[in-house]
């Protein structure tokens, strides 16, 4: 009796006037883990996302098997019975397809999930890294040499204070320069001609400097340096920045900034000093470095947009061909502008600009101008005085590489706050302290309090900003914090050329605590564990 009861629960009775649909055609054997194989069968027909017209319904053929009176499923006894889906109900059952918001992003949402990219997966993001690391150690010794040869520059064109600073200035316009441009030329070439202009144009710009041009040359030199740092540290925080284990891989990229900025005096010194060749000479070791790291990030991110297709379960890769070489459409030139400003307006993006502004023009001003103000103070006169900037480098390596972990468990917000205190009591010392050893003690200290800094700000902004807005926000930030590169020792120069040198002091103090403002600022979006 129980089965006859089951039996008319499931039956449709047929009525003269009801024209069913015509079956679906051939269904295909489907396997279903999560299913009783051995007690039913459920067949599924595609679902079509094209609506099909002058049907209002859609069917989906089901095979119920019939129930014993002992409750079990008997493969032989099976009856179909054939349910109206309506529209409404075949649209909410259809699959989610994984769409990326674009082939240049490192994660996409899958089903509400962001879909991350890490540093070993997938295989070629190592050698992405790598080559990232690479360029930064090129920079590094670019960027930390002129605190080493600014005197050797000095003699060389009999020049001051303020016109050697003129190249700070020139390398923060290209800065400032590449910032504008880094995200419409990624667009239209992908990420691995990007990186290869931007080397390109560094490389270009070495040029001038080792042939020893005239000194307004060699402004304009510094100035292609910048744009194309701009654009490679742009691409180097947004990769780095979008990996899941994002504060490692910005930790391993700076700390090979800061291994570049602590080779870079050395070999500058060394050259001047011990092996007394002009000081334009050290910039052949860097043009070496800027084409290989180019090389080597062309042939490492030639296959990123299709790796990242990959990675995220997609069917497409693109246009066809390499995916480094995939281009966007075309833009006007008023859709940048229009980006930056976008991105200006966005909290997150305006005070970490001005927070790396402060942060730069700090560490550059230290860098640049430390070893004037002992050899002015203390009165040191010979040429070692040169390595007290490779120990400020130095601690700043070592601070990217040992602090970062802490970093990461006592969380970056409270983090910068305690290293920028104490970076601001050992640059007291450093003023205050009439003596030599301690003052070079002081000044390692001080890099290495502020060597986490960069790395840890960046992760915190990476975190807040829109993925639409990733590439510009961060083009923005950088170009600031090459703006404060070039306005504090610039404005250094000048005050020392009138007052004196002392004036190093009072302008970092000032700069720590516009950074602190700026931080305090900033949201403080928790960490993502997946």
């Amino acid at each position: 009796m129980d089965a006859v009861m089951l039996h008319s629960l499931i039956a449709v009775e047929s009525e003269p006037a009801l024209k069913l649909p015509s079956a679906p055609g051939r269904a295909v054997a489907r396997t279903y883990p999560g299913a009783p194989q051995e007690a039913a069968s459920i067949e599924l027909q595609p679902l079509s996302r094209t609506p099909k017209p002058n049907r209002s319904a859609s069917t989906s053929r089901i095979n119920l098997a019939s129930t014993s009176s002992s409750g079990h499923l008997p493969k032989s006894r099976t009856e179909t019975t054939i349910f109206s889906v309506g529209p409404e109900l075949e649209e909410q059952s259809r699959p989610t397809t994984p769409k990326a918001d674009s082939v240049n992003d490192d994660s996409a949402n899958i089903d509400g999930v962001e879909a991350m990219q890490s540093i070993m997966e997938p295989y070629m993001n190592r050698w992405r890294l790598l080559a990232m690391c690479l360029i930064s150690l090129s920079n590094g010794m670019s960027d930390s040499a002129p605190g080493a040869l600014i005197p050797s520059i000095e003699e060389y064109y009999n020049i001051g204070y303020a016109i050697v600073s003129l190249i700070f200035v020139g390398n923060a316009l290209g800065f400032i320069a590449g910032a504008f441009f880094v995200d419409a030329i990624r667009e239209r070439l992908g990420r691995a001609k990007t990186l290869a202009v931007g080397q390109g144009l560094i490389s270009l710009g070495y040029i001038p400097m080792i042939a020893t041009a005239p000194y307004p040359a060699i402004v304009v030199s510094f100035f292609f340096v910048g744009f194309g740092m701009s654009i490679n540290l742009a691409m180097g925080n947004v990769f780095c920045g979008s990996l899941s284990n994002s504060t490692t891989a910005l930790s391993m990229m700076h700390g090979s900034y800061g291994i570049g900025g602590t080779v870079g005096p050395l070999l500058a010194t060394a050259m001047v000093t011990v092996f007394e060749v002009v000081w334009s000479r050290y910039y052949a070791v860097s043009l070496g470095l800027a084409v290989l790291g180019g090389v080597c990030a062309t042939c490492a991110f030639w296959d990123y947009e299709r790796d990242t297709q990959q990675h995220l379960g997609s069917s497409t890769s693109g246009s066809g061909g390499p995916s480094g070489s995939t281009a966007a459409p075309k833009r006007d030139w008023r859709a940048d502008v229009t980006a930056m400003v976008s991105a200006l307006s966005n909290r997150v993006v305006l005070l970490g600009a001005l927070f790396i502004f402060a942060y730069q023009g700090a560490e550059v001003s230290i860098s640049g101008w430390v070893n004037t103000f002992l050899m002015d103070s203390r009165h040191v006169h010979d040429g070692s005085v040169g390595y007290v900037t490779a120990g400020f480098w130095g601690g700043i390596t070592l601070g990217r590489f040992l602090l970062a972990p802490p970093a990461h468990r006592i969380g970056e917000k409270l983090f910068v706050v305690i290293v920028v205190v104490g970076a601001c009591a050992f640059q007291l010392v450093v003023w205050l302290v009439p003596n030599l050893i301690g003052n070079a003690v002081a000044v390692a200290i001080v890099g290495l309090l502020l060597g986490p800094v960069y790395p840890c700000a960046a992760a915190v902004f990476m975190r807040n900003i829109s993925k639409q807005k990733q590439v510009s926000g961060m083009g923005v930030i950088s170009a600031f914090g090459s703006s404060g590169g070039a306005a504090a020792p610039f404005t250094t120069g000048l005050l020392a050329q009138a007052v004196g040198t002392f004036v190093l002091h009072p302008i970092v103090i000032g700069l720590f605590v516009v950074m602190m403002i700026c931080w305090y600022g900033l949201p403080n979006k928790p960490k993502r564990s997946e």
